[in-house]
């Protein structure tokens, strides 16, 4: 069986040399590491141009980050589950429209803050009251103005500073932007909203760095059967080893090797590098020799954030027929919000997603008593509230596989550091929403890194063999056929 082959066997399967011991050439060869959006991307696209690929993946299933949960009878995506950008431009827009997967429109709104349109939403204060709609614009207008204030100081002051530092100075400079009692509760909850976007706290987020992705148009569009059938056509036909936690990487200048947990070794002429950001901060993986002293410190001076998913499956609905239910507080810890699945998909679900320190805090309660303290927040606005019949609840901050959930700009920290995190160290490539400086720590930017990096390989590997001509670019030149995204609105 192949688990007691020895590691001499096991090396054999993939060698470094470019031709067998007949003298037949063989394909060239790459192993990638991490079975996530980026990663099967990269294999995808390096199998279908004539390479030999292996595809080590630590956990029991393919997705990463990408999780569809189906323990409830019907697809929930415990992790990433929105399309940013509904339109052609998106990378991830061909692949989806080909498998005919359906898309709930939730924004038609291309800002960073709002994933939502503002009349999808009913916020609720504490005493279970519905904050009037026209409070919750104007708000929200003031909320714009604080922002448009904050990039006047972020013009004037050449060090970097927090959004919350940043915020306290507005206040200082614009004591009309100030605000109290109900109207200071939902100011709150848009700065939770913000919080929720990046993944961390006000004070973490960087007032040079926030706005620097790229927008691209069409809104948000929710994946109503979840982002599963995506995987699996991408892992399609793909060699997968399941359970293969990687710990030592070596790299040569004819090829690499690379050593799971257990002791075996496998190598190829390439690796590409596709594990979330947690996990390289976490140095779970040696690398022989060790990287560039500018790739550790691209590691180390990104941040990585938090933001989980409590799932409560209830019997019926009994929520307002709305995208988003929200909770306004003093504070944007003590704001919440719920994403009503039923509005989208038709399942009585309501998710509670916290994000930033309070789900540090979270995580570290057990699911049930995570689930109660969702339920919790919910009965405060819907006292009436039945009991869930069914709860899942996520944990990417102590997950081992993710240590945590997308990245974001560290406050004093270049936005460069993506760029620096995606280049290649001579045959290592290196992918992962957090390589992506336009579209960090979304899927479709996670899916393009892929891609540049298996072109990258492919393209450092066969200069190598001087095989140029002989295999296909691995992007490009496909005559792809555009289907159109099949988007509703309820």
């Amino acid at each position: 069986m192949e688990s007691r082959r020895s590691n001499r066997q096991l090396s054999s399967a993939l060698c470094y040399s470019s031709s067998t011991k007949g003298g037949q050439a063989r394909s060239p060869s790459v192993i990638v590491i991490g079975g996530g959006i980026a990663g099967l991307a990269a294999a995808r696209a390096l199998y279908d141009a004539s390479f030999q690929v292996l595809l080590l993946e630590s956990r029991d299933r393919l997705g990463g980050r990408v999780h569809t949960d189906y323990s409830c009878g019907f697809p929930v995506d415990l992790g990433a589950s929105w399309l940013h950008g509904v339109c052609e431009e998106n990378p991830l827009a061909p692949l989806i429209g080909r498998l005919g997967l359906p898309l709930y429109r939730t924004s038609g709104d291309n800002s960073v803050l709002y994933d939502h349109d503002l009349e999808s939403y009913a916020l609720f204060d504490m005493d279970g009251k519905q904050v009037p709609q026209e409070l919750v614009v104007e708000v929200g207008i003031t909320f714009e103005s604080i922002l448009e204030e904050a990039n006047k100081v972020r013009q004037e002051y050449s060090e970097d500073m927090s959004i919350q530092e940043a915020f306290s100075l507005v206040f200082e400079r614009r004591p009309d932007l100030r605000l109290e009692g109900l109207d200071f509760k939902v100011l709150q909850w848009y700065l939770c909203r913000m919080e929720g976007w990046f993944a961390t706290d006000a004070d973490n987020i960087s007032l040079k760095c926030w706005d620097q992705e790229e927008l691209l148009p069409g809104g948000h569009g929710l994946m109503v059967r979840g982002y599963l059938p995506v995987i699996n056509t991408l892992a399609k036909g793909l060699d997968v080893r399941l359970g293969h936690r990687v710990t030592n990487i070596v790299r040569r200048y004819n090829g690499v090797k690379v050593t799971v947990e257990d002791g075996r070794i496998f190598a190829a002429d390439a690796a590409i590098v596709a594990v979330p950001l947690g996990v390289l901060k976490s140095q779970s993986i040696r690398f022989e020799p060790k990287l560039p002293d500018w790739k550790e410190a691209a590691i180390a001076d990104l941040g990585v954030g938090i933001e989980n998913k409590i799932v409560l499956h209830f019997e019926k609905v009994f929520w307002p027929n709305v995208e988003f239910l929200g909770v306004v507080a003093d504070s944007s810890y003590g704001c919440s919000y719920f994403l009503n699945l039923h509005k989208a998909t038709g399942h009585s679900v309501l998710v509670y997603m916290p994000a930033g320190q309070l789900a540090k805090d979270i995580e570290k309660m057990s699911d049930e008593a995570a689930a109660n303290f969702a339920f919790t927040q919910l009965k405060k606005i819907l006292p009436d509230a039945s009991s869930p019949i069914q709860y899942l609840v996520s944990h990417w901050g102590t997950d081992i596989n993710s240590l945590g959930s997308y990245s974001y700009d560290v406050v004093g920290k270049p936005h460069d550091l993506y760029e620096k995190l995606r280049i290649p160290v001579d045959n290592l490539f290196f992918a992962g929403e957090a390589t992506s400086s336009s579209y960090p720590g979304s899927v479709h930017g996670a899916f393009s890194t892929g891609l540049m990096a298996a072109e990258d390989c492919r393209m450092r590997v066969l200069e190598r063999y001087g095989e140029l001509d002989l295999f296909h670019p691995v992007m490009g030149e496909e005559a792809s056929i555009s289907v159109p995204l099949l988007i509703s609105r309820m």
